[in-house]
């Protein structure tokens, strides 16, 4: 039976057989004994995005998977990268290890802040996306063609997704349909993106897409 752990470019949790490209998680918010969600949606503010294959290792799902029979870090579940960045997560330092060092130093250079370190950009996502709190800043309808391939932004409450000066419509089993900027209704268009994922996207970050964005 399919977990409520599939997350959305709005970072919300639901239920759906779709499992995607990626994993990764915000720490401890589920119980392992009943296999349901605690209250609480993070229990860190480094919301990471991890490999579904590394090492050979395998875990329970929301089991116990930590030291000792601890119960371990939730299990999350994205479409692509595209839609954990979207949510607020970045690449993991373990099992990513070149595409983390590469989006820090994007970010660093995409907010014009060299020395920024990995807790400081955590704080800063943190404060950014939407389950935690942030706000998506209102997009322009003549400004979308001008945001970065992998930017998403919520028309409405539909998310899109940038590619190639198009928009591409979200679900957890891929991206539906191509919609041209001009045939999206200028009124409510917020990013959902983070900005500061944003700035590093704009300096050259290039996130994995889910193979129905290409189609």
């Amino acid at each position: 039976m399919p977990l409520c752990n599939r997350v959305d470019p709005f970072g919300m949790l639901s239920t759906t057989p779709a499992r995607g490209l990626f994993t990764g998680n915000r720490g401890i918010i589920h119980d392992p004994d009943t296999r349901t969600l605690l209250q609480r949606r993070w229990t860190t503010r480094a919301w990471i995005i991890c490999n579904l294959h590394w090492k050979g290792r395998r875990r329970d799902v929301w089991g116990r998977n930590g030291p000792g029979g601890g119960t371990g870090w939730t299990e999350l579940f994205f479409l692509d990268e595209v839609t954990a960045l979207a949510a607020g997560h970045r690449p993991c330092f373990a099992c990513r290890r070149e595409a983390a060092k590469a989006f820090v130093a994007d970010c660093r250079i995409g907010v014009d802040e060299p020395q920024l370190r990995l807790p400081d950009l955590d704080r800063k996502l943190h404060g950014e996306r939407l389950v935690s709190g942030g706000q998506g800043p209102v997009v322009k309808p003549g400004d979308v063609v001008s945001l970065p391939d992998g930017a998403m932004i919520a028309v409405g409450s539909h998310p899109f997704a940038v590619r190639g000066g198009r928009l591409l419509r979200w679900s957890h089993e891929g991206y539906l349909r191509r919609v041209d900027v001009s045939d999206v209704e200028p009124s409510d268009i917020r990013l959902l993106t983070p900005v500061s994922t944003l700035a590093a996207l704009r300096s050259g970050y290039r996130p994995v897409w889910h193979e129905t964005a290409r189609a």
